[in-house]
C-alpha cells in the first residue's frame, strides 16, 4: 500500500451539484397495532415474506415502480441480516395480492411466515402514492406507512421503508439510505500541464448498495480522500488543483464550494469530520512536517494535535468528538496511535508490522478498523478499545485497505485488488456477507456517510 506523503502536482477542479433526490413525505397510518414480531421458535429471526408490490395504477411506470420497490426491500432487509426472508422463487409460488383486504394468509401460513409485508403503489396527479402494511401471524398491521413524491424516488421508498421496519422492528438504525463516496479514475483522463503524465482521480458518490453511481468533481484533477459530514450534505476531499494538496468542501446539495485551507502554508490533506460537523481534523506541512491539525469547519481557530519529527496522517474521530486516532511511524514503522482532541494522552494502539488508515466505529461499538500489513499484501483487521482483541476480516486475497464503518457499525467499506483492479467492497464486522460495489475503473479510498 502506498502511504500518503506530501507530492506536488498542478490541476483544475470544477465542483458540480449532485443532483439531490426529491423528497418524500411519510405519514403514519393510524390503525397501525404497537408490537414487535417475533419467531414461533426461540432464538430465531422471523421468517418475512416480501413479494413485489402492487401496482394498482396499470401504466408501464407504475408497474416497475411496484416490482423494483419490492425487489429493493428485499434487498435492504437481507442486508441487516436480522430478519430470515423467505426467497422469491418461493414467493412466486403464493398467488399475489390485488389489495391489502385479500392477502393470502393461509397460504403464507403454510410456508410458516411470521411477517408479510404487503405494499401497494398508485399514480396520482404529482407522481405516486405508495402505502405499506407490515402484518404478524395475528393478520394484524403492525406497521402501516404511507408515502409521497415522485416516481423516479423508487428505490428510495425502499430504502425508506426498509429503514423504518428495521427501527420499529429492531430499533436498529438502518442504512439502507446512507451512501458511499470514493475516488476513481474511470473516466480515462489524463491531467494536463504536469510534466509526469499524472492521471485523474474524482469524486463519486453511490447508494450504499453501488447503485446510483455519480460524479462530484469534473475536470482533470487529482482529488482524492473524500469524507462525508456528518449531515450528509457535503463532502470535504483533498484536490490538487493550487498545485500543492489541500482541503476543499464540496456542499453538493447546495453546489457552493468551500475552502478552509485556503492561503495556509505547506500542504493540506486527509479531511476527517468531527461528529457534530462543526471541525475537521487534516494532515499538514504548514509547520515543516506532517502533523494532525483540527480546525473549525470554516479553517479558522486551527490548532496542531500531534507534535513529532515522524510523519502523523490519516486522523479519525472517536464518536465522542474527545480523541482521534491516527497513523505515525514514529517508531519506525507506520502504527495507529490515539490522543486526545485537545493533544494530551497519546498512546500506542497497534503493534503490527505495518498499519495505516484507520477507521473508528461509531456507537454502540467501540473498536477502530485499520490496514495492516499480513504478507506481500494488506488485510482489514479491527481492534477492539476495551480490551485490545484484534481480529480480521479479509485473508490475503489481493490486497485490502481503507476501511470505512457504516454509521450503525455492523458493516465496513473497503477498497480490495481481489477481483484485479482496485475495487470498492463491503462486508460485515464479523466478516460475512461480502459484496463487490464498484465494478468500473480503479476505485478508492471509501467513506461510508454517517
Amino acid at each position: 500500500m502506498k502511504r500518503i506523503f506530501p507530492v506536488i502536482a498542478a490541476a483544475a477542479l470544477l465542483i458540480v451539484s449532485a443532483r439531490a433526490q426529491q423528497p418524500i413525505s411519510t405519514t403514519q397510518q393510524p390503525s397501525e397495532v404497537s408490537t414487535t414480531i417475533s419467531s414461533d421458535q426461540a432464538g430465531a429471526a422471523p421468517r418475512f415474506a416480501v413479494p413485489d408490490f402492487i401496482a394498482l395504477s396499470k401504466d408501464a411506470e407504475t408497474v416497475d415502480a411496484a416490482q423494483t420497490i419490492g425487489r429493493v426491500l428485499w434487498d435492504d432487509l437481507s442486508f441487516e441480516r436480522e430478519f430470515n426472508l423467505i426467497a422469491r422463487d418461493v414467493l412466486a409460488t403464493i398467488p399475489p395480492a390485488t389489495s391489502f383486504a385479500d392477502v393470502p394468509f393461509d397460504r403464507y401460513r403454510e410456508i410458516t411466515v411470521d411477517g408479510i409485508i404487503i405494499g401497494t403503489v398508485q399514480k396520482t396527479e404529482l407522481g405516486v402514492r405508495v402505502e405499506v402494511r407490515l402484518f404478524n401471524r395475528a393478520r394484524q398491521a403492525v406497521f402501516a406507512r404511507e408515502y409521497s413524491g415522485s416516481v423516479a424516488n423508487k428505490r428510495l421508498y425502499a430504502h425508506t421503508i426498509a429503514d423504518e421496519i428495521h427501527q420499529q422492528q429492531r430499533a436498529l438504525r438502518g442504512v439502507a439510505r446512507s451512501k458511499l463516496t470514493f475516488n476513481s479514475d474511470r473516466d480515462g483522463e489524463r491531467m494536463t500541464g504536469t510534466v509526469e503524465n499524472r492521471g485523474v482521480k474524482e469524486i463519486y458518490i453511490a447508494d450504499y448498495d453501488g447503485e446510483n453511481q455519480r460524479r462530484v468533481t469534473t475536470q482533470r484533477s487529482l482529488n482524492i480522500n473524500s469524507t462525508w459530514s456528518p449531515d450528509g450534505r457535503s463532502i470535504a476531499y483533498t484536490s490538487y488543483r493550487r498545485g500543492a494538496p489541500t482541503i476543499f468542501i464540496s456542499n453538493i446539495y447546495q453546489g457552493t464550494l468551500d475552502e478552509p485551507t485556503k492561503g495556509a502554508a505547506g500542504q493540506a490533506f486527509l479531511p476527517a469530520w468531527s461528529p457534530d460537523g462543526t471541525r475537521i481534523a487534516f494532515t499538514s506541512t504548514r509547520d515543516g512536517n506532517s502533523e494532525i491539525y483540527v480546525a473549525n469547519r470554516d479553517g479558522s481557530n486551527v490548532r496542531r494535535i500531534t507534535n513529532s519529527a515522524a510523519i502523523d496522517s490519516t486522523p479519525t474521530w472517536s464518536p465522542t468528538g474527545t480523541q482521534i486516532a491516527f497513523t505515525s511511524d514514529r517508531t519506525g514503522t507506520p502504527q495507529i496511535y490515539i490522543v486526545g482532541a485537545d493533544g494530551l494522552g497519546l498512546r500506542q494502539l497497534t503493534h503490527e508490522s505495518y498499519a495505516d488508515r484507520p477507521s473508528w466505529s461509531p456507537a454502540p461499538y467501540n473498536e477502530v478498523a485499520y490496514t495492516a500489513r499480513t504478507g506481500p499484501g494488506n488485510d482489514i483487521k479491527i481492534i477492539e478499545l476495551a480490551t485490545g482483541q484484534v481480529r480480521q476480516l479479509t485473508f490475503g486475497e489481493g490486497t485490502n485497505e481503507s476501511p470505512s464503518f457504516a454509521a450503525n457499525g455492523r458493516h465496513l467499506a473497503f477498497m480490495s485488488t481481489r477481483s484485479g483492479k482496485s475495487q470498492i467492497f463491503t462486508i460485515g464486522r464479523d466478516g460475512r456477507d461480502l459484496r463487490q460495489i464498484t465494478k468500473t475503473g480503479n476505485n478508492y479510498q471509501p467513506d461510508w456517510s454517517r
